[in-house]
């Protein structure tokens, strides 16, 4: 009975670890950006670019603290010191799509 329940809370932990970046699917934004400018789209793709740089180096970061933490302690500490950047990373990639997309008719 304990090697269950030791199994449960390992699986546990390790569901709730953090992302790697590359592994998080963008959301879809459709035409959200087709009402701006040529030169507003490349300024707001460069803008949106530097940003999933910014929150990927966070994911990653938070990645190695879950996978350090589960592995020392059994508790995923970058996800739980608040650290889990997927929605933000998911959302920055689907405006990043969304951008190329609208400069593609430019």
């Amino acid at each position: 009975m304990k090697r269950i329940t030791l199994l449960l809370l390992v699986g546990l932990a390790v569901s709730a670890c953090a992302k790697r970046p590359d592994a998080i699917a963008p959301v879809a934004m459709g035409d959200a950006f087709s009402s701006l400018s040529c030169n507003q789209a490349q300024s707001m793709l460069n803008t949106e670019r530097s940003t999933l740089a910014t929150l990927s180096a966070a994911q990653n970061t938070a990645a190695n603290n879950d996978a350090l933490g589960v592995f020392l302690i059994g508790v995923p500490m970058g996800s739980v010191g608040g650290g889990d950047n997927e929605g933000n990373i998911a959302a920055s990639k689907g405006k990043i799509l969304a951008l190329e997309n609208r400069l593609v008719t430019c």
